[in-house]
C-alpha cells in the first residue's frame, strides 16, 4: 500500500496546486437557500485567503515537511507574496487559517521579516482584539459573504472549527517565539471549547455553543466538526512536546481517547463516517473522515493509542484512497457548513471538490505513510 500512498499523495498535491474556481464576486448574488447549502464560490479554489485555502496550504506544508525538501516553496512564495501585494481580507477566525503554515514558512519566503511581522500581528490580534465570549472564549468571527473586508460576528458563539483555524496557530507561534502568553491562551481555548462543546455521555463534540441561547444549537454531532478536534489535538500536542504540564496533557489525551473510542463504534463498513455521525441515513463524508483517519493514525504514531486502533485507521485510509479519482480530485466532500439547528441542515449541505478536502486527504495519506 505504501507505493499507492506515494502515488496518491503526488496526485492529490498536484491537483491542489492547480485547484481553481474561487470567485468571491459571485457570492454577492447568492440566495439564502444556496448559502444554507454551503454554496460559496470563494471556497472552491486555492486562490482566496480564507479557511478552505489555509487548510489546503497546511496539507501541502505537511507533505513537504515529510519529504524534507522545498518542493512547494515556489507555490507558497507566489501565493503569500500575491496576497500581500493584493491586500489581506478582514481579520477573523477563518482568515487566521493561512497563518498556520505561514508561521513555519515565513523564514523561507522572500522578504521574511514582512511575513514574520504579519504572523506576530495576527497572534497579538487574537489575544487582544478578537471579540471574546463569556469566560474569554474566542468568538467565532468569520468573513462576510458579500464583502471579504467585512465580518460576521456570530455573537457569543463558540465553534469547534476555531481550534484548528486559529488556536493551533497561536500555540505554534508561542512555542516558536517563546511567548508564554500565547501558549497559555492556546491552552485556555482548548479547555473552554472542551467545556462547552464536549458531550460526556457520547464522547463526541457538538458543532457549537451559544452563550446567548445557553445551548448547543441543534445538538448535532457533525463529522467534520469532530474531526477538527481529532486531528487538531494531535498536532497541538506534537507542537507542545515536553513543554506542557502532565496534568493538561493527560486531560487532553483522555478526552481524545474517549472521542476516538466512540468514533470507532460509529465508523461505517465502508471505512468512512456519516456527516451526522450518529445518523446512518446521512451521507458518508470524506473530508471529516480523512481528518479523523489522520488523527487516529497520528495517535497511534505518537503512542497515545495502541495497535487495537490500527484496523479502523487502515479501513479509513483505504476508504479515502477509494474516493480519490484518477486526476487526484478528492470526491464526496461536503461544502462549508454553517451552524445548524437540526440534522436535516447538515444532510442538505452540498457535496463538491474543495481545497480542504484535498488537504485533509493529504493529512490522512501522509499519516498513513508514517505508519506504513
Amino acid at each position: 500500500m505504501k507505493a499507492q500512498l506515494f502515488t496518491q499523495i503526488q496526485q492529490v498535491s498536484d491537483c491542489l496546486l492547480h485547484f481553481g474556481g474561487s470567485d468571491s464576486g459571485k457570492d454577492k448574488n447568492s440566495s439564502q437557500q444556496d448559502l444554507k447549502k454551503g454554496i460559496l464560490y470563494r471556497d472552491l479554489g486555492i486562490e482566496e485567503w480564507d479557511w478552505p485555502q489555509g487548510v489546503g496550504l497546511y496539507g501541502l506544508f505537511k507533505v513537504q515537511s515529510y519529504f524534507r525538501d522545498e518542493r512547494y516553496m515556489p507555490f507558497f512564495n507566489d501565493w503569500y507574496q500575491g496576497h500581500f501585494k493584493k491586500g489581506l481580507p478582514s481579520r477573523n477566525i477563518n482568515t487566521t487559517a493561512p497563518y498556520l503554515p505561514l508561521a513555519e514558512l515565513a523564514d523561507s519566503l522572500e522578504n521574511p521579516s514582512v511575513f514574520r511581522d504579519l504572523c506576530f500581528r495576527q497572534a497579538e490580534w487574537l489575544l487582544n482584539e478578537l471579540p471574546k465570549t463569556k469566560e474569554g472564549g474566542f468568538q467565532h468571527v468569520t468573513t462576510a459573504i458579500e464583502d471579504c473586508g467585512g465580518t460576521i460576528q456570530h455573537d457569543s458563539e463558540l465553534w469547534i472549527d476555531t481550534l484548528f483555524m486559529a488556536v493551533l496557530f497561536l500555540n505554534k507561534m508561542g512555542r516558536k517565539y517563546n511567548r508564554q502568553d500565547w501558549i497559555d491562551e492556546a491552552s485556555r481555548q482548548f479547555l473552554i471549547h472542551i467545556k462547552y462543546l464536549y458531550d460526556k455521555q457520547s464522547g463526541l463534540f457538538y458543532h457549537g455553543w451559544s452563550f446567548n441561547r445557553n445551548d448547543n444549537f441543534g445538538g448535532i454531532y457533525w463529522c467534520r466538526g469532530n474531526s477538527w478536534f481529532t486531528c487538531g489535538i494531535m498536532d497541538y500536542l506534537e507542537d507542545c512536546g515536553s513543554g506542557i504540564s502532565q496534568g493538561l496533557r493527560q486531560y487532553l489525551t483522555d478526552t481524545y481517547r474517549a472521542q476516538v473510542n466512540t468514533l470507532i463504534r460509529l465508523q461505517s463498513p465502508s471505512g468512512l463516517w456519516h456527516t451526522v455521525l450518529d445518523d446512518p441515513d446521512s451521507y458518508e463524508e470524506v473530508s471529516g473522515s480523512a481528518a479523523i483517519t489522520a488523527g487516529i493514525h497520528k495517535g497511534i504514531r505518537l503512542g497515545i493509542l495502541d495497535d487495537s486502533f490500527r484496523p479502523a485507521a487502515l479501513n479509513g485510509l483505504k476508504a479515502i484512497c477509494r474516493n480519490i479519482d484518477g486526476n487526484g480530485t478528492v470526491q464526496n466532500v461536503s461544502a462549508g457548513t454553517s451552524m445548524g439547528l437540526d440534522a436535516d441542515h447538515y444532510k442538505k449541505i452540498v457535496i463538491r471538490p474543495i481545497a480542504y478536502g484535498q488537504s485533509l486527504a493529504l493529512l490522512a495519506l501522509y499519516e498513513g505513510l508514517e505508519n506504513a
